[in-house]
């Protein structure tokens, strides 16, 4: 009876045990069959486009922004700018600034180690480098040079039909140095070159203020400027372009000639164009290099097919009239380039009003107008604005203002919100305007694609650009500037 008890506790514990095991079992097949979900790592999110951002109250001066931009297709309502690269448009030669006489001399005050330091800053492709790419010369003085002189003066009723009293002379002290520092910087940098006056002596009222080139000293005005150009190439420094007049209709400067439509293509048909012909000068002829109220003046003369079979194209300046005047010259001599070459900021001019106003017009606005530069006015001066001549610009300001410091002006951020990005040979592609989103594109010759856009409004913008179908959403504070950049 014992033995069976036994055997019947045993039983039970076995029972038992084979129930306690297979609960395990079942709990154990249970979560095969069921895993708890796995949570996968967000997908990272890519900068596809950077930003450099200026805003108009100066708080943020051509700065990179760290807000990443991705191009995606997630809907929204703001406004679109497309950008196109089926759509080309004119090849750009570079952005820049007159180097007046007025310029290198303050420029050169500087100690060498930080002349080449700013140097570097403006006209090389570093990092932090703002790449000039396109200078304007003066031939002779302009009005921003410490005294007037040309290359061939000579005492009151004295003549030098030969030329043989040319020198380059005061241009040897400042421009010539301080040029052939930046070429050994950016030897790929584009010269443009005008007079403000030819010497007195060739002049009819044998003054450097107004009056009108002799007819008889045509001929020698053209060798003046081919001894010009030989005489600096001599230096390392090539010509790239001339204009035969700075504004021809603005005698009242100091120094200034006044040159009508007709004498200037008289002046280019039968004098300067032959005699670059003859001589082998390869520099391009442009013609006006004035204000945009007078198209008039280039059609005349690219209307005289003699002139026109030596000019390259026309200049322009915006002080009166408007920018669509180089798409009207444009349309009549399609086969002609445009050149946008001065405009000036005040002393007493607003950083964020010059910002909008310039932006709009004297980059985006010339660009849009088939020009191959846009050009601001004097690239440096002194705390009083000066040098200038008796009579000269004593308000214009500089992109650079150099005393104890530095100090970069609005010009400065204008130029550089172009000229840091599109390099030469950069050919505009296509993008709509947008509301008060002015704006211009460009695709560079490695294939980097830019557009530069200016908010014209009063307030904040969001916006998208949209290229191959997708976008980025950004935005702008009213009246700032931003320059985007994808490959």
């Amino acid at each position: 009876m014992k033995l069976i008890k036994q055997v019947f506790f045993f039983s039970i514990i076995s029972g038992l045990s084979l129930l306690i095991s297979g609960a395990s079992c079942n709990k154990s097949t249970g979560s095969d069959t069921n895993p708890p979900p796995v949570t996968q790592p967000p997908t990272p999110v890519t900068n596809d486009v950077n930003f450099w951002l200026t805003r108009s109250d100066e708080t943020v001066l051509l700065q990179k922004q760290t807000t990443l931009l991705s191009f995606g297709t997630v809907s929204n309502s703001n406004p679109f700018i497309d950008v196109d690269t089926t759509q080309t448009f004119q090849s750009i030669d570079g952005f820049g600034y007159t180097l007046t006489s007025g310029s290198a001399s303050v420029i050169n005050s500087l100690s060498a180690g930080a002349r080449t330091t700013l140097l570097r800053e403006l006209f090389s492709n570093d990092e932090n480098a703002i790449g000039i790419s396109y200078l304007r010369l003066s031939i002779g003085a302009s009005d921003l040079s410490a005294s007037v002189y040309s290359y061939d003066d000579m005492a009151p009723g004295q003549t030098d039909p030969t030329l043989s009293n040319f020198s380059l002379g005061q241009d040897t002290t400042h421009i010539i140095p301080l040029l052939k520092e930046i070429i050994s910087i950016n030897p790929a940098i584009k010269i443009l070159a005008t007079p403000w006056s030819p010497p007195v002596w060739m002049k009819d009222n044998g003054s450097s203020v107004g009056g009108s080139l002799k007819p008889e000293h045509y001929s020698v005005y053209a060798q003046y400027f081919i001894k010009y150009i030989q005489r600096m190439k001599g230096y390392g420094i090539t010509i790239d372009a001339i204009t035969p007049q700075n504004e021809p209709l603005h005698p009242g400067n100091n120094p200034s000639m006044y040159m009508t439509a007709a004498q200037q293509a008289e002046f280019i048909k039968n004098h300067l164009g032959r005699s670059f012909q003859s001589a082998g000068i390869t520099t391009k002829i442009i013609v006006y290099d004035h204000n945009c109220d007078h198209p008039d003046y280039p059609l005349a003369i690219l209307n005289d097919p003699a002139a026109k079979s030596f000019v390259d194209g026309s200049a322009f300046h915006l002080y009166s009239g408007d920018i669509s005047a180089l798409s009207q010259v444009r349309s009549s001599h399609p086969d002609k380039n445009l050149y946008f070459t001065e405009q000036y900021t005040a002393s007493n001019g607003n950083f964020g009003g010059d910002l909008k106003w310039h932006l709009k017009n004297v980059i985006i606005g010339s660009m849009r107008n088939w020009s191959r530069t846009a050009l601001e006015w004097n690239l440096a001066n002194d705390p009083n604005f000066g040098p200038h001549t008796p009579g000269g610009c004593t308000t214009c300001k500089g992109a650079l203002t150099i005393g104890t410091t530095v100090v970069r002006n609005v010009a400065y951020y204008i130029i550089a919100h172009a000229s840091k990005f599109v390099s030469p040979g950069s050919v505009r592609i296509g993008s709509n305007l947008s509301g008060n989103l002015q704006n211009v594109a460009f695709k560079t010759p490695s294939g980097t694609k830019i557009l530069i856009v200016e908010n014209d409004g009063g307030n904040a913008e969001a916006f998208n650009i949209r290229f191959n179908g997708k976008w980025v959403s950004t935005s702008l504070p009213a009246g700032s500037v931003g320059t985007y950049t994808w490959q």
